[in-house]
């Protein structure tokens, strides 16, 4: 027969490996947006937290003497999954400001859509963006990386042994908004620089032919010139989703350190 016994010192170690798990996944991309289903990741955090607890012993951290001292290590431990998943989904934003850039730059960018992601209202080229880079991201292994983070956190930060160092958070952060910026206008770099060239050639027609209305000419040149740069650059979409996944690991690694 298979037997289920099992101690409260188990049960309150899985607990605790089932907050920091769930935490984590309704939190992490992909996993946090609103197409994937509620009981889907209810079942994933269970079958993931069944999967450490076989690996991990129960940790003799974990003291306590009354209920609210073990209600504060499962605060402890909510904190630390959320930051794990919220490292790695910030990095995302990276593609919304690649894609207001566009739409800024061409003339889309009072036309928005509601982002899966962040469950705000983003652009057009943002959504476009989220969801190609987002698949080429899925294709590539991101949530194995994901779910291998979360694993070695354990290794790293034991239950009950996290140290939110506020220093270390703050300069990850400051840390991502600077990549922030850089990546996000490399990825709309080239629409960028057509719009601009654009805009010098009107320009220059404008003041060799004053009779001529080259706003109204504009703007239908500059949405069929960034669609057209974006159909010819297509092709580099996974380098750009190459930047974003990179960029994930690095945040990702400051954040643990940041609690170790």
């Amino acid at each position: 027969m298979i037997s289920l016994s099992f101690s409260f010192l188990d049960l309150e170690f899985f607990l605790l490996i089932l907050v920091r798990v769930s935490c984590f996944v309704f939190v992490a991309p992909f996993f946090s947006m609103n197409h994937t289903p509620a009981r889907a990741r209810i079942a994933l955090s269970v079958f993931t937290a069944a999967l450490l607890y076989t690996t991990l012993t129960p940790a003799d951290a974990v003291v306590y003497d009354t209920v609210m001292e073990y209600a504060l290590i499962v605060v402890r431990e909510g904190v630390t999954g959320l930051l794990i998943g919220f490292s790695a989904n910030i990095c995302m934003a990276i593609v919304n400001l690649a894609g207001a850039i566009t739409d800024m730059e061409i003339g889309l960018s009072m036309v928005t859509l509601m982002d899966p992601a962040t469950r705000e209202q983003s652009s057009v080229t943002g959504v476009f963006y989220q969801y190609v880079i987002m698949l080429i991201l899925i294709i590539s292994g991101m949530y194995r990386y994901l779910f291998g983070a979360l694993a070695d956190s354990f290794l790293l930060i034991p239950v009950n042994g996290a140290v939110l160092k506020g220093e270390n958070l703050v300069s990850a952060v400051l840390m991502f908004l600077g990549d922030y910026i850089t990546i996000g206008f490399r990825i709309c770099l080239p629409v960028f620089c057509t719009i601009l060239l654009l805009n010098a050639v009107l320009g220059i027609l404008a003041k060799v032919s004053p009779q001529l209305n080259m706003f109204s000419v504009g703007i239908q040149f500059k949405v069929l010139a960034g669609l057209g740069v974006m159909l010819l650059t297509a092709s580099l979409m996974s380098g750009a989703a190459d930047f974003v996944f990179r960029e994930i690991k690095k945040v990702t690694v400051s954040f643990v350190e940041g609690m170790m």
